[in-house]
């Protein structure tokens, strides 16, 4: 197994031991999966933590040659079946892989999110499948146009209208915190086509839209302001000006496994709200390989950092806080793996979903700030990669539904509400 590049003493140390990287155990170890997580975990040693080290301190994007890499190893295709090009394989392998790359820079293992067969649910089979084609090879990334600035935990509350005229619909709202919106080759916006009828859910009348665009530019009608984030650079992310954006009806994009949704939501909303669960699934894991990253690089510092003439993992307090630490990134990468099945399995697990996503973003945040006290006053500068885990494994607790709506779906599950 190859050793993670982590953190390493200034002077060379005969009794030095460097962490060790997780194995992939019983029941979920095939060699199929322990070879791709090894491919991963050497990619992201070898050339994503060097570009992370250089372009996460300038708030750099991430070079379009690395992503050209990542397409090249089928990773944008993961769960596309293999008919299409892709691996054809499970939201399993996708986490699995997403938490390797998260673990050197948590946004390559959110870029595989805007492939993956996003934006290929077209109203037309041949269209779709040709679509599916690309998105395998890489060649169709997306960026998702969901939130507005009063509409985020909220969806059904969305203002952004679509209204047909023909052919065509015409898009007119804002949007914000899509990532990656200029760089990419098509947005989903979710827009509304109608109000709800008395009776219906507040998400009847939601469906998404795919606009189609060039890689670098804004179509026209759409104008977008960067948001300055403190934390997930590597792609920049938009609030988004839409004022008469031109959609042909082929491209109003519909349900990816039926019409109807568990609660009754149809059409497009429903399968945004699939897609959501998978997305916690994929956000766990890309937390764990985060605080991954922070129990690794203190594994090595405190057999680095000597203060009353020994090293600091000496100390009892420091070792058992190490401790605590591993064990709960354990926990959480056994609970995605667990809910990553399920989903494979076709069972919706929305609850899981949603208690995978809190269990192990909080840890995340929880891990990280242990990190950082441990590095001491060395972990409050650039210097070293804390600071960068901690920042980014924040996030972690607000996107794709943050913690309080996650501990809203669980509870709504068990308890009535009056």
């Amino acid at each position: 197994m190859a050793e993670p590049d982590v953190a390493k003493p200034d002077v060379a140390k005969p009794d030095f031991k460097a962490p060790r990287p997780p194995e992939l155990l019983s029941p979920w170890r095939t060699e199929q999966r322990a070879a791709l997580q090894q491919e991963a975990r050497a990619f992201a040693r070898d050339v994503i933590l060097p570009l992370a080290d250089e372009l996460d301190p300038q708030k750099g994007e991430m070079p379009r040659s690395l992503i050209d890499q990542m397409a090249a190893k089928g990773w944008f295709g993961i769960t596309i079946p293999a008919e299409y090009g892709g691996m054809g394989l499970g939201v399993f392998e996708y986490c699995l892989i997403s938490e390797e790359l998260a673990r050197a820079w948590l946004s390559t293992g959110s870029i595989l999110a805007r492939g993956q067969g996003l934006g290929t649910q077209t109203l037309d089979d041949d269209s779709r499948r040709a679509l599916l084609a690309k998105s395998a090879r890489g060649q169709w990334i997306g960026s998702i146009a969901l939130s507005e600035p009063t509409a985020g935990s909220d969806l059904a509350g969305v203002q952004t209208r679509a209204v047909r005229e023909g052919d065509e619909w015409v898009l007119t709202g804002t949007k914000r915190w899509a990532g990656f919106a200029q760089g990419a080759d098509f947005i989903e916006v979710l827009a509304r086509v109608r109000d709800p009828e008395p009776g219906e859910p507040r998400s009847a009348g939601l469906e998404p839209f795919l606009v189609v665009k060039e890689p670098g530019t804004f179509p026209k009608g759409m104008t977008g302001t960067v948001i300055d984030k403190i934390g997930y650079h590597g792609f920049l992310t938009f609030e988004l000006k839409l004022d008469g954006v031109r959609v042909p009806e082929r491209d109003r994009l519909t349900g990816l496994y039926g019409d109807e949704g568990a609660d009754g939501d149809s059409g497009g909303f429903a399968s945004v709200q699939r897609g959501l669960n998978i997305a916690r699934v994929h956000t766990a894991a890309r937390a764990v390989g985060v605080a991954r990253a922070a129990v690794e690089d203190c594994t090595a510092y405190l057999q680095e950092r000597e203060q009353f003439g020994q090293p600091i993992g000496q100390f009892q307090a420091l070792r058992f806080a190490l401790a605590d630490m591993a064990a709960e990134v354990a926990q959480a990468r056994a609970y995605w793996q667990q809910v990553a099945h399920l989903l494979d399995e076709g069972l919706p697990a929305e609850s899981e979903s949603a208690g995978v996503k809190l269990l192990a973003t909080e840890m995340a945040v929880r891990v990280t700030n242990q990190a950082m006290q441990l590095h001491g006053g060395n972990g409050y500068t650039t210097e070293r990669r804390i600071e960068r885990y901690w920042r980014d494994a924040r996030l972690t607790t607000i996107f794709e539904g943050t913690s309080e709506i996650q501990r809203r779906i669980i509870s709504d599950r068990m308890l009535p509400r009056g």
